[in-house]
């Protein structure tokens, strides 16, 4: 008979958070995370983690592997200046991190449950996947313009609560690119596009165009802004440029996305993802985050582990990290004049722990920073991520 599960472990299952030993620290599921968006539909743990981790298969038999020769010990390199840095801002979060990492393998009962969580019951693993569509090239082609997108629509706006059957009462077909197209109703819309099946989420929508139309999610009115802003920029990357994973902007470009117009009047959190490079870890703390506006700075941490709670990679190796930063700040606020039991002030660093899912994929932030929102009584966060990969 199967042991019942704690109270923590049940309320993880339910929401994919788990706040570990301190209160700086979280683990999370994305995949449960994502689901409470949905209402109709769940994403498929299969889907989301799809990385693999076990050790590349050797072409040879065990006993025919060719032997390695032996490497050269490479030449002692001196860090330069920047690379001092670098490892100086590592070695302050270094301390953190490895808290952090020793609170998750504490947490026996969690991590006893990870196989589950990440197996998914029910899920198939064996299908064939479908390949996913590159809406970079289609933005850049000629055709763009006449690419289109159809919407089923339902009978009603309120969720259904399973009393009667409910059937699509009508299709809208709307352009894909440079158009705000979103979901307005209390359940989740299908969409079709090219033979494909879209699902977009309740209250929720999607702007995909060229960084220069961004211009389109300002809101009319102030009052009509985004509580919570999470922005994902294609930063210039040697590593992306190796994986041909997506084109890059120049840093720069990025002083043009109208921050400060999307906030709303009341104020906003602005969460700026960033790679470990320290040339723009400079960039963004003395011009960019000053030149939108974003005041109070604290770095955060994901720190990425396998599914057996190992980190995937050793914490000091230089140029590849377990872990990535995000810059997390504030904008039209004064915290020394909201610090009240509706507003809490971010004073130091916190980590999200997670198993990664696709290169570049980021997991899902809005929960994590206000797990308790149903409950507490205080305005419901509005968010808006910017992922932005440039149109040619």
């Amino acid at each position: 008979m199967a042991a019942e599960l704690s109270e923590e472990l049940k309320s993880f299952m339910e929401t994919g958070i788990y706040r570990l030993d301190g209160s700086n620290v979280v683990f999370i599921d994305p995949v449960r995370v994502l689901n409470e968006s949905y209402s109709r539909f769940a994403l498929s743990p299969s889907d989301y983690y799809s990385r693999s981790f076990a050790p590349p298969k050797s072409a040879f038999p065990a006993e025919a592997v060719p032997k390695k020769r032996k490497r050269k010990p490479k030449p002692h390199h001196d860090l330069n200046e920047r690379e001092r840095v670098a490892e100086k801002r590592h070695q302050e979060a270094r301390a953190l991190l490895l808290s952090a990492h020793k609170a998750l393998l504490a947490a026996a009962d969690l991590l006893g449950l990870l196989p589950q969580v990440m197996g998914g019951e029910g899920s198939s693993h064996g299908g064939e996947r479908a390949a996913e569509k590159n809406f970079v090239e289609l933005g850049n082609h000629w055709k763009a313009p006449f690419c289109e997108i159809t919407l089923g629509l339902r009978a009603s706006n309120e969720v259904d609560q399973g009393s009667r059957p409910r059937h699509d009462v009508g299709r809208a077909v709307v352009s894909l690119f440079n158009n705000l197209i979103g979901n307005e109703t209390n359940d989740d819309v299908e969409a079709e596009f090219q033979n494909c099946c879209y699902i977009l989420p309740r209250r929720s929508s999607f702007h995909m165009s060229d960084l220069r139309q961004i211009r389109d999610l300002v809101p009319a009115q102030s009052s009509q802004g985004f509580n919570l802003i999470v922005i994902d920029p294609p930063w210039e990357n040697g590593s992306v440029h190796q994986k041909a994973a997506y084109p890059t902007l120049p840093n720069r470009y990025f002083f043009n996305l109208p921050v400060k117009e999307l906030a709303h009047e009341d104020g906003a959190l602005v969460v700026l993802w960033m790679t470990n490079r320290e040339k723009l870890r400079m960039f963004v703390e003395k011009e960019l985050l000053p030149g939108w506006g974003v005041t109070d700075v604290t770095p955060f941490y994901w720190l990425k582990v396998k599914p057996d709670g190992s980190l995937i990679c050793d914490l000091d190796l230089f140029h590849h990290r377990p872990y990535e930063c995000f810059l997390i700040g504030y904008i039209n606020v004064d915290v020394d004049f909201q610090c009240t039991e509706k507003f809490k002030y971010l004073k130091s660093s916190q980590v999200i722990i997670s198993v990664p899912g696709a290169h570049s994929r980021k997991p899902p932030l809005e929960s994590p920073f206000n797990p308790q929102q149903r409950d507490s009584g205080t305005r419901t966060t509005t968010p808006c991520t910017v992922v932005g990969v440039p149109f040619h």
